[in-house]
């Protein structure tokens, strides 16, 4: 499966975007996924997690109550929309699936087998 992840861009604190992450391949449904953020000279961490049903998420307590992922299997898309943005948030997000049969949301960056090549989310102050 190869992953395109979309919608990132520069915006000011306080704003929101909706990020995208187009699986092409087999269909999405069959993967567990989610995002990943790296910021300059740190390592990737875990942003948010979805299970393939898409009826149990998980998400890192610093974006908890302000980013949402949702997937449309349909389409073969999984969302990360993000609002309440802070400057902190700046970062390279990547999309990535993982092909475990488990409903359980995968917070763990070597739980995945793939991964999109990242899309910039830049947060001014």
């Amino acid at each position: 499966v190869q992953l395109q992840a979309s919608g990132g861009g520069l915006v000011q604190d306080g704003d929101s975007l909706r990020l995208s992450c187009a699986a092409s391949g087999r269909t999405s449904s069959s993967y567990a996924m989610g995002w990943f953020r790296q910021a300059p000279g740190k390592e990737r961490e875990f942003v948010a997690a979805i299970s393939r049903s898409g009826g149990i998420t998980s998400y890192a307590d610093s974006v908890k109550g302000r980013f949402t992922i949702s997937r449309a299997n349909a389409k073969n898309t999984v969302y990360l929309q993000m609002n309440s943005l802070k400057p902190e948030d700046t970062a390279i997000y990547y999309c990535a699936a993982s092909y475990q049969v488990t409903e359980v949301p995968l917070t763990g960056p070597t739980m995945y087998n793939y991964w999109g090549k990242g899309t910039q989310v830049t947060v001014s102050s």
